[in-house]
This record gives structure tokens, C-alpha cells and sequence, in this order.
């Protein structure tokens, strides 16, 4: 009889504990995701949905929030990524200030980078913590300035009023320095025409 009644309350346990799995489950997992992206459309349609940017034709092109390898020398490099700009996989790389493997990364940066000796700012050899970083700071953007205007046949000074006009301050007083986003430069980039 005792054993009838153990198992009778490790049934009764074991059923409380799958309700409750299920509903905090639903609760976490569903309705709650549910309800910030409910808000989130209805206060900021645009970034709810992914921020995501078109060409003429209507294909989806990007992400103004995640940041997108670029390697040809007419366009403007972003941060480096550690997951190789994979949204689904971001994060950093979680090696140490002092790995053989990080430093190998950056020299491998300065030396495509071709900066003539000149020291290049940080974000341009160090990854972000997620690795899809969309902004680069003013003064990186600058520093490739030459490199892109030279590959497009533009003048220096179009490629940097260009960058001033990118060159945005997101968290006003909280952002050192002004950035700029990446693909939206390369974008409009894109629509200058060199001059004859």
C-alpha cells in the first residue's frame, strides 16, 4: 500500500512539474516574445522589422542594424567580424588581449590596409563584442578615405563630404565621436558618379 501511495505522489509531482514547464514555457517562449514585438511594431515599426534596406527593385539588400563584410578597395570597410558578419552566430571571438591567433587577425588588417605607416584607430583591427558592428567611428571612415577615392576616380574632398554628411552622433553626449554607418555610406557611395 505505502508503495501504491509513493507512486501515486511521484506521478502527481511529476505532473505538477510538466504544467508548469508548460506554462512558463508558453509563457516565456511565446506570449511574452509575442508582446514585445507586438509593442515593438506599433512604437518602431521600422526597427521591429529588422531595419531592413532595399534596392530599386525591392530585394532585400541588408540591415541598417548589422553590418555586412566589405572587401572590394572602392568601398569602406567595416569593423572586423569574428563570426564572419553571421547574424545568426554573434558574438566575439573570446580570445585573450594576448593571443597569438588575435594578433596574427590584426596584422593581417594593417598590412591589406596599407594605411603608409600611419597608425589605424582601433575599430578598424579589433572585432565588436557581436561582430556585426554596422558604424565605424569618423576617423576610421577618414582613414580609408584616400583608398576608396583613388579606386573610384573621385576627388578626396566629395569622399569626405560624403563621410560629414554620414557622420552621425546616436547617443548625443553619450558618443564620443561621431560614426558612421557602413553600408549606408557604400549605398550612397554607390550613387556618386566620378568626375571626368
Amino acid at each position: 500500500m505505502n508503495n501504491a501511495i509513493t507512486e501515486a505522489g511521484l506521478f502527481s509531482q511529476i505532473a505538477a512539474s510538466v504544467r508548469i514547464v508548460l506554462v512558463t514555457m508558453t509563457i516565456c517562449c511565446l506570449l511574452y516574445p509575442l508582446l514585445i514585438l507586438g509593442v515593438g511594431r506599433l512604437v518602431t515599426p521600422r526597427t521591429a522589422g529588422g531595419s531592413l534596406l532595399r534596392n530599386d527593385q525591392g530585394e532585400i539588400i541588408g540591415s541598417e542594424a548589422l553590418a555586412q563584410g566589405f572587401t572590394r578597395p572602392e568601398y569602406f570597410w567595416p569593423r572586423p567580424s569574428a563570426v564572419d558578419y553571421n547574424a545568426s552566430a554573434a558574438g566575439g571571438s573570446n580570445l585573450s588581449p594576448t593571443s597569438p591567433a588575435l594578433r596574427a587577425r590584426a596584422e593581417e588588417i594593417l598590412a591589406r590596409s596599407a594605411a603608409g605607416g600611419k597608425p589605424l584607430p582601433a575599430d578598424l583591427v579589433t572585432a565588436s563584442g557581436s561582430g556585426l558592428d554596422p558604424h565605424i567611428t569618423l576617423q576610421a571612415a577618414s582613414c580609408q578615405a584616400q583608398r576608396v577615392a583613388a579606386a573610384r576616380g573621385l576627388e578626396v574632398g566629395a569622399v569626405m563630404e560624403l563621410l560629414a554628411k554620414h557622420a552621425v552622433r546616436p547617443g548625443r553626449v553619450f558618443t564620443p565621436e561621431p560614426l558612421v554607418n557602413v553600408l549606408l555610406l557604400n549605398l550612397d557611395l554607390d550613387r556618386v558618379r566620378p568626375r571626368r
